[in-house]
């Protein structure tokens, strides 16, 4: 079973990643992406896409053109969970 973020976890989610906000009303992180274009977004989601499914941890996400928006929440732990943050950090590696 995957455990939630303890408080201490939480409280340093800002410094570690700067570019995610908490999501109001859920246990969860999201960021926002925007690229030059729709295959250049569409490359990044395949790069997610490979990273997500190597750590068996799949986002919740959008695409509209330009824009991906990317949703972290580990639902086998009710809420946020380290499997998260370390998605998080390999997205941000992409970047």
């Amino acid at each position: 079973m995957v455990e939630k973020l303890d408080a201490a976890a939480r409280a340093g989610l800002a410094a570690e990643l700067p570019q995610w906000r908490l999501v109001e009303g859920r246990d969860a992180i999201t960021r926002a992406f925007r690229f030059q274009d729709f295959s250049a977004a569409w490359g990044f989601m395949a790069r997610v896409a490979l990273l997500a499914e190597a750590q068996d941890h799949h986002p919740e996400w959008s695409n509209v053109y330009n824009r991906v928006e990317i949703t972290l929440t580990t639902h086998d732990a009710g809420g946020l969970s380290a499997r998260d943050v370390k998605l998080a950090r390999s997205i941000d590696a992409l970047c």
